[in-house]
């Protein structure tokens, strides 16, 4: 069954949710934007052991470790693709992110689960575009989590997620 979107603007790091998703990189090393700011908030030392113990991640896949310091029990990190273009199969690449962290999210019992706007950092997929795969992706999901927060940075995110249907947390 599909969970209840919920659009939200503000921190990933400080919601209450049983898990938070980290738009990682493939090497789970922490680095700037949200991957950065979760690294900061749920401890470097404890995260960056959890990480590297999980030998990387592909992208398109998802793999959780402790929340550590955060609200949240468990972080669920997820590579996104780079931006090339769109005929790279960035598209497909990014659906199967949203996909695999509500598998992971289902294997640990997560009920509640918050995404940040994958890949539309450093990694240049075109907010518009990832906004309309994360909520389509989303909205078809069969999956036991309940509650999906889609956290977006800023207003403009924000606006995209509420213009797709999801409801203002």
């Amino acid at each position: 069954m599909p969970p209840q979107l919920q659009a939200v603007l503000g921190d990933i790091t400080t919601e209450q949710v049983d898990a938070i998703v980290n738009a990682a990189n493939s090497r789970l090393a922490g680095g700037g934007g949200v991957d950065g700011a979760i690294h900061r908030a749920a401890g470097q030392q404890a995260l960056h052991a959890a990480c590297a113990a999980l030998g990387g991640c592909a992208p398109g896949y998802a793999k959780a470790t402790p929340g550590f310091r955060l609200p949240a029990r468990w972080i669920i990190h997820t590579v996104g693709p780079v931006w090339s273009g769109g005929d790279q199969g960035e598209s497909e690449v990014l659906a199967s992110c949203y996909r695999s962290s509500l598998a992971v999210a289902d294997e640990i019992g997560a009920g509640s689960v918050a995404f940040p706007a994958i890949s539309t950092g450093v990694y240049g997929y075109p907010p518009d575009q990832a906004a309309e795969i994360a909520v389509s992706t989303l909205s078809a999901a069969d999956t036991t989590v309940e509650l999906v927060r889609l956290v977006a940075f800023d207003a403009a995110t924000h606006d995209l997620y509420l213009q797709l249907g999801a409801e203002p947390a």
